[in-house]
């Protein structure tokens, strides 16, 4: 079928129409045929068994029967009329039902004629009955398009409600066959098809629908997902290209005095084997004339800012500006102090800007940047004000990114006639699969090697019964001079239940641990910004011993001294929660504890979610289970989600389907980067009639 006839609206096929039509539009976004042939079924029924009457057992769900109907007959009820047919084969009599309609369906009906049915069996005083059962003449059964499995469609109360049924879908899919004459354009070249042995486009799609055998289905499934990955990432693998070859980034071909000095003189412990690594692919991409588009993951304590710092001093070297825009004002705060503390006796210009800066320094910082006196700018949103101009911006760093829409990071790009390098930074670890589909037109660095003298956290679980032993370790640990988180599960900022519950702990937290002996801090979402920053800077001063806390912490404390995080109803956080809070501690030299503390009632979810995190430290191997856990736009949150928009494949369930499609994507790239070879010419046309009918999501990294 000619690809621009599957644009036609879906009003003007067979079986449609303007109301059924508005109801396909509102419902499951059917706009065009292609929309139609790409509704996939959600699940399928084996349709290869014919069943007799007499073999039928009070277990069996649904089943297909051939016969015929000898008698027809409205039984009076209650409420209305009820109508009732016998319907007989050469082992026995049964009855079919139907409740509405019941006129239309009485003119319809046909006696002594076969019939194949189909539905669900109900047993009651030794005999079998089928309610509105989905029926067929028996000799349009065998001219019909036919299905070994029977497609169960995605539908919705008001798709139901306005007459289409899953057999509706079924029909306008069967007129749509017919109109096409079973034959659609091919969208996958031979050289592919023949390599990976899949099925032609025309075979799959039939197959998709109206599955022949249970080997064709699958067969056909395999054909479709695999093209919808190959083209996600065939598209954002080729925005990689465009942008190294059309985007001119800053040259930063000088490795300079401050890089250097920094190296030999300033660094606080030997770089990782994996630091190393990172430090020279980030050189490599600015030095190649090319603009830098880099993805960098590292967990929690891995040593990314260090990175960052570096690829700064770099650009300093070179002439030009730096920022590090962070999410929160605590992150961007403490990368302030911390950067300060790393450059001490370097003569370099670092300033700071969030929401509570005072007017006459944001003066001075707009004065600083503009004259080029500044080198590195570190900030919250605050950076993207109108107000904020550099000189020459070469690098931008983007800390925590997914907390950031794609339009908040296009304004950092228009600060300069040219766009500046961009390094994007998130401790969330983001599974291969899902960096691959989301980020894939990224360059991927990962730091996996935790700094010398780090010793892993020690993950405990305990049951609230076990709490005073826990009350006890504890106090040793304080006795040592060390300091404690307690956390308690935040739902809404607003939801009186978790502010009760941090109250009711802190209460019971003060009489275990009394003053003056004890010194405690409370945090929480409902505190004014001033008290909640009095309060974590008395902590972070050691002034006190104990932090009481909502996940307000999350993201952005660091205090080397705190050795235990607790992790009070345990199972009400997410995985990936739960892992940024365990990294709050470990960030000294000493041994440090996670206790998640939970009730006995608990789901196989949150089992699994404990004995992951009881078992494994890997930010990594945790995003993975999270991810089978939840699913990707779950993990991505609200403004990543509906990104992978995907009509057929899984991301989860499919991952090695999704590693094939990259490796043939690459491999066609690799040798014909703009698809003009004759045998990629299928390919080309493809993509771009993708690109035309937006039938390709537009990812935007």
């Amino acid at each position: 079928m000619v690809q621009n006839m599957l644009q036609t609206p879906i009003d003007y096929l067979k079986g449609v129409g303007p109301a059924r039509a508005k109801l396909l539009r509102s419902e499951l976004g059917i706009e065009t045929y292609q929309d139609l042939l790409n509704l996939f079924p959600n699940r399928y029924i084996d349709r290869t068994r014919f069943y007799k009457i007499g073999e039928l057992q009070p277990t069996a769900s649904e089943v297909q029967i051939v016969g015929k109907l000898v008698n027809v007959r409205t039984v009076e009820q209650k409420r209305g009329q009820r109508l009732v047919a016998d319907f007989v084969d050469d082992t026995g009599r049964m009855e079919l039902v139907w409740f509405r309609s019941i006129r239309w369906i009485r003119e319809k009906l046909l006696l002594n004629q076969a019939y194949v049915i189909f539905g669900k069996i109900n047993h009651f005083n030794g005999s079998f009955s089928m309610v509105h059962p989905e029926m067929e003449l028996a000799r349009d059964y065998r001219t019909g398009l036919r299905m070994a499995m029977q497609p169960i469609y995605p539908s919705t109360e008001k798709l139901t409600k306005g007459g289409i049924s899953n057999k509706a879908i079924s029909t306008i899919l069967q007129n749509l066959f017919q109109q096409s004459g079973k034959h659609f354009s091919e969208t996958l070249p031979d050289h592919i098809l023949q390599e990976l042995k899949l099925l032609s486009k025309s075979e799959a799609v039939l197959n998709i629908h109206f599955p022949q055998s249970q080997e064709l289905l699958l067969g056909a499934q395999r054909r479709l997902k695999f093209e919808e990955l190959f083209y996600i990432q065939l598209q954002l693998l080729m925005k990689n290209l465009v942008q190294k070859q059309k985007i001119k980034g800053y040259p930063f071909e000088e490795v300079g005095d401050n890089f250097n000095k920094f190296y030999r003189n300033h660094l606080p412990f030997e770089l990782t084997g994996a630091q190393k690594r990172v430090i020279k692919e980030i050189r490599y991409d600015m030095g190649s004339g090319a603009q830098m588009n880099r993805l960098l993951q590292g967990d929690v304590g891995s040593g990314k800012t260090i990175v960052a710092l570096m690829a700064c001093l770099l650009a300093t070297d070179n002439g030009f500006q730096s920022c590090l825009m962070a999410p929160t004002e605590i992150l961007a705060i403490q990368h302030f102090n911390g950067i300060i503390e790393l450059l001490k006796g370097m003569n370099l210009r670092v300033g700071l800007l969030t929401g509570s800066t005072k007017t006459s320094e944001r003066r001075e910082i707009h004065e600083a940047l503009l004259s080029g006196e500044m080198d590195l700018l570190i900030g919250t949103h605050a950076l993207l004000e109108d107000a904020v101009q550099f000189q020459n911006l070469g690098l931008a760093i983007i800390d925590e990114q997914h907390r950031f829409g794609v339009a908040q990071r296009a304004q950092l790009w228009k600060k300069n006639k040219r766009p500046p390098h961009i390094l994007v930074m998130t401790a969330t670890p983001i599974p291969r699969t899902l960096a691959m589909s989301l980020y894939g037109d990224l360059d991927v660095s990962v730091i996996d090697e935790l700094p010398p003298g780090r010793k892993q956290i020690k993950t405990v679980h305990r049951y609230d019964s076990n709490r005073l032993k826990v009350f006890a370790f504890l106090k040793d640990e304080i006795k040592k001079g060390r300091q404690v988180y307690i956390v308690y599960p935040l739902i809404q900022e607003s939801a009186t239940m978790d502010y009760k519950d941090l109250m009711d702990g802190y209460e019971s937290i003060s009489r275990e641990f009394p003053m003056p002996d004890f010194q405690i801090s409370i945090v929480h979402g409902q505190m004014k910004p001033a008290d909640k920053d009095y309060e974590m800077n008395r902590f972070v001063k050691g002034e006190t011993q104990i932090m009481v806390a909502t996940t307000v912490i999350e993201v952005g404390v660091n205090v080397p001294n705190a050795s235990v995080m607790i992790i009070e109803s345990a199972e009400r956080f997410g995985l990936s929660q739960l892992h940024q809070l365990r990294g709050r501690v470990g960030r000294g030299a000493e041994q440090s504890y996670c206790i998640l503390m939970t009730g006995h009632k608990l789901s196989n979810d949150s089992k699994v979610r404990l004995e992951t995190m009881v078992k494994t430290n890997d930010g990594f191997e945790i995003a993975e289970v999270d991810l089978k856990l939840r699913g990707p736009g779950d993990i991505m949150g609200t403004q990543q989600s509906g990104v992978l928009n995907l009509k057929i494949a899984d991301i989860v369930q499919d991952s090695e389907l999704l590693k094939l499609a990259r490796y043939h994507a690459l491999k066609v790239l690799k040798e014909d980067p703009g698809l003009h070879m004759p045998k990629n010419k299928v390919m080309r046309f493809t993509y771009a009639q993708m690109a035309k009918f937006k039938n390709i999501w537009n990812y935007i990294s």
